[in-house]
This record gives structure tokens, sequence and C-alpha cells, in this order.
């Protein structure tokens, strides 16, 4: 299981100053125009905005997937852009559990070993890591699958075994993007009770990248990103969203 890397009263995540440029052909196209947010523990945080306001670059920047231009970014007390490469992974893998938009399952293993994968990367022997990935599934009920390759899933199951691979080896920090971009409404809510109930607790934090004004309300605080920078910060949409 991860370490905890967790200190009374500090912040998840500290970022100051983030920019991010990107090449376009032979210009240079800046995304993200110095940002500096806190992500506190024990909130469930969600950036909006619209499509190209950078949203997905600044999750993947917060937690150490994506380099910024400029800028810092401490998780848990650590800076992770100070990291070697080596241990920036390791760092992830012990502390982050992220929730792709596309599932990313491995398709020739069953929903146990697609959820126990963090695990067997930290080094659990397989037949104990499987069971954890079981019990976590059972979690989200889906006791009755743990034996079934993704392919026999429903995409409802499959993003369900998806949160399980993010969440069982105990992560300080979950982030999601677009969780409920495919589901129906009642899916859609569904997921986001689960991840509120068992990925937000007094040590961790949740961040997720929505568009879907049907479950704003579930939210702590909602940062809205317009042009790479942050226009609202705040428990609620702004009224003319």
């Amino acid at each position: 299981m991860s370490a905890n890397v967790t200190t009374k009263g500090q912040a998840a995540i500290c970022a100051r100053g983030i920019a991010r440029d990107f090449r376009a052909g032979e210009q240079t196209l800046r995304v993200l125009h110095g940002i500096d947010v806190d992500i506190r523990k024990g909130e469930l945080t969600y950036v909006v905005g619209e499509s190209g306001s950078g949203k997905t670059t600044l999750i993947s920047i917060m937690c150490g997937i994506l380099w910024p231009t400029e800028g810092e970014v401490e998780v848990f007390g650590t800076d992770i852009y100070s990291l070697s490469d080596r241990r920036l992974v390791d760092f992830r893998l012990n502390n982050i559990g992220f929730i792709f938009q596309q599932y990313n399952l491995i398709p020739t293993i069953d929903a146990a070993s697609n959820a126990a994968v963090p695990l067997i990367a930290q080094g659990m022997r397989r037949l104990e890591a499987r069971q954890h990935g079981i019990t976590m599934l059972e979690k989200l009920n889906m006791g009755d699958q743990v034996d079934k390759l993704p392919r026999q899933l429903s995409g409802g199951q499959q993003q369900r075994v998806a949160i399980a691979r993010a969440l069982v080896h105990e992560p300080a920090l979950v982030v999601c993007d677009e969780p409920t971009a495919a589901l129906d409404a009642k899916s859609g809510r569904r997921v986001m009770d689960l991840l509120r109930e068992v990925a937000v607790a007094e040590d961790r934090a949740c961040i997720i990248v929505t568009h879907d004004n049907r479950v704003f309300d579930l939210a702590d605080r909602i940062l809205v990103l317009e042009d790479g920078r942050i226009t609202n910060d705040g428990t609620q949409m702004p009224e003319d969203e």
C-alpha cells in the first residue's frame, strides 16, 4: 500500500506560476498562463471549462504527467518536478490514482487482475494483489464480474474496474478525466457518488475534470478555467454559466 505522505494542515497540491506552452507549427501557443492554485485535502474539486481551456493540461501538470514550461508543483509536500524521472514514476505509482476517460484496461486479463495492476507494479504477489482487486470491485458492486474480461463487460462495468484500479492502492490523490462523459444521468450520478464515498477522505483529495452540469452539486469546490486562466474558484458555478 502507499506510504502516508500527508501532513496535518498541508494542502494536497500547491501549484505556483504554472504555465505551459505547446508548439503549433512554427508558433508557440501558451495554453496555461501563470496559474496559482491549492487543492485541499478532504475535498472533491471539479475543474471545468470549455474544450481547449486547459483543463486536462492543468491536471496533468499537477499530478506529474506533463512538465510545466514554468512554475512549481508540490504534491503533499513533495516538489515533484525536482524528482528524477524514476523517482517521479515511483511517486505517481505510490500516491496517485488515475481514472482515464478511455479506461485503458488490459484486454487479456480479467477484471480482478486489471484492478490489481497498481499493486502488482508495487511488487505485491499476484494472488494477494488480485484479492485486493476483488475486494475493491465488491465495494463497487462488481463482485459477480471479477472473472470477466473487459470485452465481456458493459461500458459502465469497465468504468467501475477503472475506478477500482485507481483506488486499490489507497492513493492520497485521485485524478479523473471526464468520468461521466459517456454515461446517462443515473449512471453518471452513481459514479460520482462512488468517488465521493471511496476517494474523498480527510487525508486524501480528488480532482475531477468534467463538463457535466448534472453533477456539479456534488462538488465541494469548482475551479473554472477560461483561456488557460482560473476565472472562478468557489463552491458553485457562476450564475452566468
